[in-house]
């Protein structure tokens, strides 16, 4: 696999620390709300990453933090009138339903930064053991970036250009030795979270909790570090100035980071009325259709997201589906017998399709080419597979389009049992083909549809799923 390095900014052969594993640390949310369409898409990017290392063979250590502390935490348990932490425990709950309903797999590790204290302040000492930090008479502890000559070297930030911590701004009275310093131990303000420290009571800042936590799960030194593009700086800037000054020795092998998401062409933001989060979406459309919709562009591509968008890539789910039901249909009805000529040429097509499936995942993760071999498999299996097709050619497609599919989170949803009112109307509208009733066979199908079904007539009679 070839990775786009965000350091090296070109593309480098993915080779592991550790031959046969792979460890990747993935920047969470920070859990004071549900979260928004822009955070799903690294979500859904390097759950795809993890998911085709694992097809490749690779032993994956996938760790994914939660923020749970944090100056907008604060504020909002504030307003809801509720502690941090049952904030944190809440919006928690609420992103595993939202994950899961985007085919987003539960991590290795989901670390919380309350949980890691003495991880970060044991890093926190390091630091200023070795002079990459200090502590100043008011408990809060600074990263000396004067003293870290390699700062800016993942972002091309100079000097002059570089701004402060995420949600920080200078302060005139700051105690500071250099504007471009930034918080690593907050010290405690009245009614604020706070955990006992060498330097009073306090609370870590953003940047160090990820340091903290992935070291601890992947070592000082490990393979992927991946993450929004609004991370590259200053967060994962910050991370690689602490945890290199920390041990001395490299953090992190390959960077990867997605592109921005648009929305109707413009940048998301509240103040355009223009900013989803991912339940509010999940109201208006199957959120399997937006994780199909995030793939169809390469991951550091910018992506504008529209309605018409995930109708079209609803479209294109309902093809994947009606493809799987097709291939069951002809496993369990198709003839018993071993393939014929034909059918292995087709066989041997289908590894054609892995093959190109692969290798253009291989290429920095080209999810767009990877559905393009899907969907040529699927045009292929819809010609060949037929009701004079035998069950183990039937039962070749379905295998791989169900581990091709798997790769990129789709396929999920099981056949239900259809509810009593619409088998009665199909089995109605059967008697009225029977009987050559075509006006009433018609008004069923549309009663049919206008309920959430789609209704095929096929030589072995009439298949109906529910519209995804």
């Amino acid at each position: 696999m070839y990775i786009y390095n965000s350091m090296t900014r070109r593309k480098e052969e993915f080779k592991p620390i550790h031959p046969g594993k792979a460890g990747i640390y993935a920047c969470g949310p920070t859990v004071y709300n549900y979260f928004h369409i822009g955070n799903a898409r690294p979500f859904i990017t390097f759950d795809v990453l993890r998911r085709q290392l694992e097809r490749e063979g690779y032993e994956v250590t996938f760790v994914q933090n939660f923020t749970d502390i944090d100056d907008k935490m604060i504020r909002r348990a504030n307003e809801e009138g509720i502690t941090v932490k049952e904030l944190a425990d809440k919006y928690i709950a609420e992103y595993y339903t939202d994950a899961k309903a985007l085919g987003i797999r539960p991590a290795t590790v989901h670390p919380k930064a309350t949980e890691h204290i003495a991880e970060i302040i044991a890093l926190i000492s390091r630091l200023i053991e070795n002079g990459h930090a200090y502590a100043v008479p008011s408990g809060d502890v600074y990263y000396r970036v004067s003293a870290f000559p390699g700062y800016g070297k993942l972002s091309g930030q100079r000097t002059e250009d570089r701004e402060m911590g995420a949600s920080e701004r200078l302060n005139v009275e700051t105690d500071k030795e250099s504007p471009e310093d930034f918080t690593l131990w907050k010290a405690q303000k009245p009614g604020e979270p706070a955990w006992e420290s060498p330097w009073g009571m306090g609370r870590p800042g953003w940047h160090i909790e990820c340091s903290a936590m992935s070291m601890k799960y992947l070592g000082e030194t490990f393979d992927i570090h991946c993450g929004g593009k609004d991370l590259l700086f200053p967060h994962h800037e910050n991370e690689i100035a602490q945890s290199e000054g920390a041990s001395g020795h490299p953090y992190v092998h390959y960077w990867m980071h997605n592109g921005f998401i648009n929305v109707d062409n413009q940048k998301m933001s509240k103040s355009l009325n223009n900013f989803f989060t991912v339940r509010d979406i999940s109201k208006e459309f199957d959120l399997e259709a937006v994780r199909l919709f995030m793939l169809s562009a390469h991951y550091r591509s910018p992506i504008n997201f529209s309605r018409d968008q995930i109708e079209s890539a609803n479209a294109s789910l309902n093809r994947l589906y009606t493809a799987r039901d097709h291939l069951r249909f002809q496993m369990t009805n198709g003839e018993d017998r071993p393939m014929n000529a034909e059918e292995e040429a087709f066989a041997a097509r289908l590894k054609e399709y892995e093959k190109r499936f692969d290798d253009a995942m291989d290429d920095d993760l080209n999810t767009a080419d990877a559905l393009g071999a899907i969907f040529e498999l699927v045009k292929d299996s819809n010609i060949s597979v037929n009701a004079a097709s035998s069950r183990e050619a039937a039962s070749r497609a379905m295998d791989s389009l169900k581990a091709l599919c798997g790769v990129l989170g789709f396929l999920t949803k099981e056949e239900e049992a259809l509810p009593a009112d619409i088998q009665a109307m199909v089995d109605e509208r059967a008697e009225a083909r029977k009987n050559r009733d075509w006006k009433r066979s018609d008004e069923l199908r549309d009663a049919i549809k206008a309920a959430g079904y789609i209704l095929e007539d096929t030589k072995q009679g009439q298949k109906v799923r529910r519209d995804v």
